[in-house]
């Protein structure tokens, strides 16, 4: 079984923004009755981290953001039932975690309180062959899964986030992830078919179940992207795929990113869907694509049907030789599926004090490229900042999603404060310019305050969704931006 891994070296088991409240006296003790409790300080330091970036160096320093007063280690639904109606009762904060790897603090015990940990929940339940609908605990990592599937019913569910060896699948569904071959398979929201969820107060409930049923709201996509904040997903049916018989690469050569962007879409737009369609600009394609900083590349893989492939990869070719683009040896996909999931830089740039983040959103290919202007030029602007890149990472046939990457090297007293205002102005270039939030990273602490201004006046629905299946506001307090009992939120300062 796969378990969590640890984004880098924890020096210490310090809480920068102070212990939350003390836990109420027994609870851990009517916890333990329910399932395996730690309390050893180090492991709840462990267990109140993720991959959040700007955390990283606060690793190193010796500190989480904030450590847990407990960590629980549910095996089935009735347990995570009996820990929430006994965190409900007791009004303690209760956040789940999985895998760990997000990359936005979700999983981060903002006020404190239990952490409920997911991965002792894991394998695969069943599969419907003849309706390939697979069904899974929630604390499965992707390998697992992707082993179990292949190997026993050669079936796949096609989801291949970055952060398949370190992720879960009820992760994947919590923060609505995406996959890297999602213009094939779809995002998490395209794959998951039904849900078992385990409400604030302890009550069960299932939602979906049938295809494209019609019985009032989609309840199931309720709870995909919720981050933990109405409900913990304790069960999860996903549709499957025959296991794919043949697979074919290519690789291009654009003269600007802006040509490559249009070749993207008229290769959506003329109904072709590559499971891998990945573009870079002039600085990564210089900086992991072979390129000489002149030029952008284009990576396509797909795989299936080798019928449908070639169809695929034949309007591939035509709307690529129609734009002028050059073709390069297939050699660069192979090269990028040998490190797609390396996140050793990210690492070795934080013990170099460098600010390192990454910025996915999503827009209409109408404004991408004004989004691509807009969101490199504002991360620029601010003081210290040494690079600010972008590549296209999923492509739909209404637009795609523009990843960027940027790298500030401030002095040590100021990097936070660089963090924060490289946050503000970029993301605020990307509304601006008609850009979206986030495509699956999610928003956990770090977006939270760009919620209100991302979801409008929808966003008093989902506060008032919230208080109405979490009352007490135990479920993940403080992420989303919603409103939460425990206290103001600590960050950004």
């Amino acid at each position: 079984m796969t378990t969590p891994s640890p984004p880098i070296e924890l020096t210490g088991s310090a809480s920068r923004w102070g212990d939350g409240p003390a836990l109420p006296p027994g609870l851990s003790g009517q916890l333990a009755a329910c399932a395996p409790v730690v309390t050893d300080e180090m492991c709840l330091a462990e267990a109140s981290r993720d991959w959040w970036p700007l955390a990283l160096q606060w690793s190193l320093d010796g500190e989480v953001p904030r450590r847990a007063g407990a960590v629980v280690r549910p095996r089935t639904t009735a347990e995570v039932a009996a820990i929430a109606r006994l965190c409900h009762d007791h009004h303690v904060p209760l956040t789940t975690a999985g895998g760990r790897s997000g990359v936005c603090g979700a999983s981060i015990p903002l006020h404190g309180g239990v952490v409920l940990d997911t991965t002792a929940m894991h394998g695969v339940l069943g599969v419907d062959d003849a309706s390939l609908v697979v069904e899974v605990l929630p604390g499965t990592f992707g390998p697992d899964l992707e082993n179990a599937l292949r190997t026993d019913h050669g079936l796949t569910v096609g989801h291949w986030p970055q952060s398949m060896a370190i992720s879960t699948v009820g992760g994947w569904v919590a923060c609505r992830g995406a996959g890297q071959y999602s213009t094939r398979y779809g995002k998490i929201e395209d794959i998951v078919a039904g849900l078992e969820v385990v409400l604030a107060d302890g009550r069960i409930i299932h939602t979906g179940g049938a295809p494209r049923a019609a019985a009032g709201p989609d309840l199931t996509q309720l709870f995909v992207g919720s981050e933990g904040t109405l409900g913990v997903i304790t069960r999860v049916w996903l549709r499957a795929h025959r296991a794919p018989p043949a697979e074919r690469r290519a690789a291009y050569r654009f003269p600007s990113f802006a040509a490559g962007l249009e070749a993207c879409r008229v290769i959506l737009r003329r109904g072709a869907t590559p499971a891998v369609l990945r573009l870079y600009d002039e600085a990564e394609s210089a900086r992991g694509q072979g390129g000489d900083g002149t030029y952008a590349v284009m990576l396509v893989l797909d795989e299936g049907e080798p019928g449908l492939i070639d169809a695929v990869m034949a309007v591939v070719a035509d709307t690529t030789a129609n734009a002028g683009a050059q073709a390069l040896g297939d050699d660069l996909v192979e090269r990028w599926l040998g490190h797609r999931n390396d996140t050793s830089a990210l690492q070795a740039l934080t013990r170099q004090g460098f600010v390192v983040d990454t910025m996915e959103i999503a827009g209409r290919w109408s404004v991408l490229p004004a989004v691509f202007d807009a969101a490199r030029a504002a991360l620029l602007a601010i003081p210290h900042t040494k690079v600010a890149s972008c590549h296209l990472s999923h492509s739909y046939s209404d637009g795609a999603c523009l990843y960027f990457t940027f790298a500030a090297l401030p002095p040590p007293d100021e990097r936070e404060a660089t963090y924060i205002a490289l946050w503000d102005a970029g993301q605020q270039a990307i509304f601006a310019a008609g850009g979206n939030l986030s495509h699956h990273h999610g928003v956990g602490i770090n977006r939270a305050r760009f919620m209100p201004e991302a979801l409008g006046p929808a966003f008093a629905v989902l506060q008032s969704v919230k208080d109405a299946l979490d009352p007490h506001g135990i479920l993940n307090p403080g992420k989303l931006g919603l409103s939460t009992p425990f206290g103001s939120t600590p960050w950004p300062v």
